[in-house]
């Protein structure tokens, strides 16, 4: 079944819907505009039930089948949240909120599901019932997480839960899958380097936070290279670097650096952490520095369940034509949170050539709603076929 015909004439409703949300982005679990909207749409639509304020300005959708034979409830998720990002794209619809930006696609995403939501509520051509889940805060906050300790998956009942993300630079419309471990847990860390303060030119009468945080820098790269299976998968990344001095003649007290590590699984992510803290003691003992070490644990690897990945590639593979396996990905998703709690399956759809996410001039393609909407309403009448 190529993209389904309503959907298509749909498509002009569907990108305004996508444009508007994109016009007016907002950041994290402050989304009161974008999750009013959402919820207005949801009820115009004729959806059974729509619940606001899970995870603050979360929105579920209820949508009933002609028939519910089985019981059963499929779970589709789009995430909703903005980045702060000053916008570059020059486009008619740009960002009115300085600073505040989809550039990782989530307006499309929502718009999608919104799309596929209404179809769904017209034909209604399924046995069950489908749920639709606008979430806040997946951009860091974990809205994901926050809805599953609420009780979404229980209070509604699902079953199964799937979700979807555009991928920039996959010819657009196609989509791509794999089995198990996908997206990487994303953990973050904050070390404090302290020293001894002085002047540049008395080096021996202060302990040289500076040397010593260079130094760090070069020892955690020891973790990937070193200490972890090389044929396992892990990224040590230190991405800030800020010293308490910033005059050409001081030698600082304090160095911080901040950093993120990326794991596809849970004993490497375990052990990263483990050499991160002890490197950072031994080369704090070795240069005569204090080192304070925050490590915070993020999302979790996100891994799709294989039956659910095989009805993925069949929703997909009737839309389009095709589903291809794509590699590992070393990005975060806290639709791992999701995928924790329930079986289920997370696809990338193409949104081709064009600037990668989470930059200022990236654009969600709007010729991929169709193919996306397409394979939301699917994967419901796939999976709770009309009795």
């Amino acid at each position: 079944m190529p993209i389904k015909n309503r959907l298509a004439e749909l498509l002009p409703e569907i990108t305004a819907w996508r444009r508007d949300i994109h016009e007016n982005p907002e950041l994290m679990f402050d989304l009161p505009r974008t999750s009013k909207k959402v919820a207005d749409l949801l009820r115009e639509f004729g959806c059974d039930e729509v619940v606001e304020g899970m995870a603050k300005t979360g929105v579920v959708g209820v949508i009933k089948g002609k028939t519910d034979t089985k019981g059963r409830t499929i779970g589709l998720r789009a995430d909703m949240d903005a980045l702060p990002i000053l916008e570059e794209t020059g486009a008619e619809f740009a960002s009115k909120n300085p600073g505040v930006m989809h550039a990782c696609g989530h307006d499309g995403h929502t718009a999608m599901l919104l799309g596929a939501a209404k179809y769904l509520c017209e034909t209604r051509n399924f046995d069950g019932t489908a749920v639709v889940i606008f979430q806040p805060a997946e951009e860091g906050g974990g809205g994901g997480r926050v809805m599953c300790e609420e009780g979404l998956m229980d209070r509604f009942g699902i079953d199964e839960v799937y979700g979807m993300h555009n991928w920039p630079n996959l010819e657009a419309g196609k989509f791509a899958i794999r089995p198990g471990p996908f997206f990487a847990a994303a953990d973050e860390f904050e070390i404090v380097v302290r020293g001894k303060g002085g002047h540049a030119a008395k080096p021996h009468e202060v302990v040289d936070s500076t040397v010593t945080a260079a130094h760090l820098v070069i020892a955690l790269q020891t973790i990937a290279s070193r200490n972890v299976d090389p044929t396992e998968q892990v990224v040590v990344s230190i991405c800030t670097v800020e010293s308490s001095s910033k005059a050409h003649n001081v030698l600082p007290a304090t160095v911080l650096l901040k950093g993120t590590v990326r794991t596809l699984d849970a004993d490497v992510r375990k052990q990263a952490r483990e050499r991160l803290e002890a490197i950072c003691a031994g080369v704090g003992a070795t240069y005569g520095a204090e080192i304070e070490v925050d490590y915070h644990l993020g999302y979790p690897v996100m891994v799709n369940h294989e039956r659910e990945t095989e009805y993925a590639i069949e929703a997909a593979t009737k839309v389009v034509g095709d589903c291809e396996e794509y590699p590992l990905v070393m990005g975060g998703e806290d639709f791992a949170y999701m995928l924790e709690e329930r079986p289920g399956a997370y696809i990338i759809l193409g949104n081709g050539p064009g600037a990668p996410v989470h930059h200022p001039k990236y654009m969600f393609n709007d010729e991929a709603l169709p193919a996306g909407c397409s394979w939301y309403a699917e994967m419901v009448e796939s999976r709770l076929p009309a009795a």
